[in-house]
């Protein structure tokens, strides 16, 4: 696998479309088959990897739950901190959280307050960036830790929710990466 068309196609071959889940008329886009097949997942590590040292992270954080799946290996591999953020009541000790809302109520994310300071350059992985509420939490909450935000890399964009445009703002100059757009 040397081409970013190759990566591509190896991810995209093991994304099972789960049709009328969680609800009909939604397909969603399971990625546990490119988790089980070494191959996809090392090469979705290596992608995502280089994004960070791209960017020039020194900390890598991954949003609950499946981009703690895919940010800690990343770290790993690129020799940097990992820090999960959390959904709000999860974390134990002193936190900073960030309010946000859905479509239907609101939601709040923690991340442990030692665990990211003002010389922090952080890459924030997720899975997927649909409307891009969480994200764009993660964003304020990296900012209010006196982090600085170096991107947002995802392994899919779903393009027709609109998140890229509601996260490049909140963004400023740092680049929001997605190996796949669906």
């Amino acid at each position: 696998m040397t081409g970013l068309a190759d990566i591509q196609a190896l991810l995209l071959s093991r994304i099972r479309d789960v049709p009328d889940y969680p609800e009909p008329g939604v397909v969603f886009k399971d990625i546990t088959p490119l988790l089980a097949d070494p191959a996809a997942f090392t090469a979705l590590t290596d992608a995502l990897a280089e994004v960070a040292g791209r960017t020039g992270a020194t900390k890598v954080v991954g949003l609950e739950a499946r981009g703690f799946i895919l940010g800690a290996p990343v770290a790993l591999r690129s020799g940097l901190g990992f820090v999960p953020v959390r959904k709000a009541g999860k974390l134990p000790g002193a936190t900073l959280g960030q309010a946000y809302d859905l479509e239907y109520g609101s939601a709040e994310i923690e991340v442990h307050a030692e665990d990211l300071s003002a010389g922090d350059r952080v890459l924030i992985v997720d899975d997927v960036l649909a409307t891009g509420g969480t994200a764009e939490a993660s964003v304020q909450l990296i900012r209010r830790a006196g982090a600085q935000v170096a991107g947002l890399a995802v392994l899919m964009e779903l393009g027709f929710l609109g998140g890229r445009a509601r996260l490049e703002p909140a963004l400023a100059d740092a680049p929001l990466e997605a190996l796949l757009t669906v």
